[in-house]
């Protein structure tokens, strides 16, 4: 599937005076573009099997239903691609983050939504159980109103933090730094994402936080389940894609640019990571540039 069209900048029609807005649509095919907007957006798809769904650097073939938070400013889009459904059922929720702001999400009893938002920056799709247990309570979120509407969706997004989900994007395309109750993991990603165009060494990162490289490998490990070299190469990955769909450079002049130095081990690590290669996701976007 090759995009030839423009990323768009979307201006919602979310006011002042909203908690939210809601669209519910039955239709036959997706036939909006390629687009971002500043406000976070959680979608429930149903009957599209055989769509595609690209959100931020990850493309995917979809099944019959799914549901995706996603945060600020990151790419998103659904294209019809093989789905031949003849009802695709679509509700879309936006809101910005003024009834969510940071002062509300710092309390501890809001840890697991501050977690949700974080991680929306890099997109969340949520199991066919959440799909399962949450699908009504969406679907009926337009027949409620006034402050019993902010209600049952303040329980959606709570009972959304509470379920289990991945994430889609590597970790550099949104240049977003890990979200831990830890000081040192912090660190850790800071520095990562800031240096990642260098030669970056466990011996490095070590001094910087005072521990030895062997409990600094343990440690990364443990808080994310990633080595320290698939934390960096994520970091590094991310920014390749962001520029093989933002620029004309070439593939190897963005992979020395993002810190791979070798050709043939960062041909290995992209496939690895996107399931195609550097040449073949670009031409997933061919013609695709930002428009704002």
């Amino acid at each position: 599937m090759k995009l030839n069209q423009k990323i768009v900048r979307e201006i919602t029609p979310l006011t002042e005076s909203d908690f939210f807005t809601l669209f519910s649509r039955k239709k036959t095919e997706f036939d909006f573009p390629l687009h971002f907007h500043e406000e976070y957006e959680l979608n429930l798809i149903l009957n599209a099997k055989g769509a595609r769904r690209i959100i931020g650097d990850h493309v995917e073939t979809i099944d019959d239903s799914e549901l995706v938070f996603i945060g600020p400013n990151l790419y998103h889009a659904w294209f019809t691609h093989q789905c031949i459904s003849e009802e695709i059922q679509e509700v879309t929720i936006q809101f910005n983050n003024e009834i969510l702001n940071t002062q509300f999400l710092s309390k501890n009893q809001s840890s697991y939504l501050r977690k949700l938002f974080e991680d929306s920056k890099k997109g969340i799709l949520f199991p066919l159980e959440t799909i399962t247990d949450m699908q009504n309570l969406i679907l009926t979120l337009k027949d409620s109103h006034g402050f019993t509407s902010v209600l049952n969706f303040m329980q959606i997004l709570h009972l959304l933090s509470l379920s289990p989900y991945k994430t889609l994007c590597n970790e550099g395309f949104h240049e977003a730094s890990l979200n831990a109750n830890s000081r040192r993991i912090k660190l850790v990603f800071d520095y990562m994402n800031k240096n990642f165009r260098n030669d970056i060494s466990l011996q490095d990162i070590s001094s910087l936080v005072n521990m030895h490289e062997v409990s600094l490998s343990r440690f990364i490990k443990k808080r994310t389940g990633k080595s320290f070299v698939d934390c960096l190469n994520e970091i590094r990955i991310g920014q390749v894609s962001r520029l093989i769909i933002d620029t004309t450079q070439s593939i190897s002049e963005i992979a020395y640019s993002c810190g791979f130095n070798n050709i043939s081990y960062f041909n290995r690590v992209f496939k690895k990571k996107k399931g195609c290669t550097p040449k073949e996701f670009r031409e997933n976007f061919t013609g695709v540039r930002l428009y704002i």
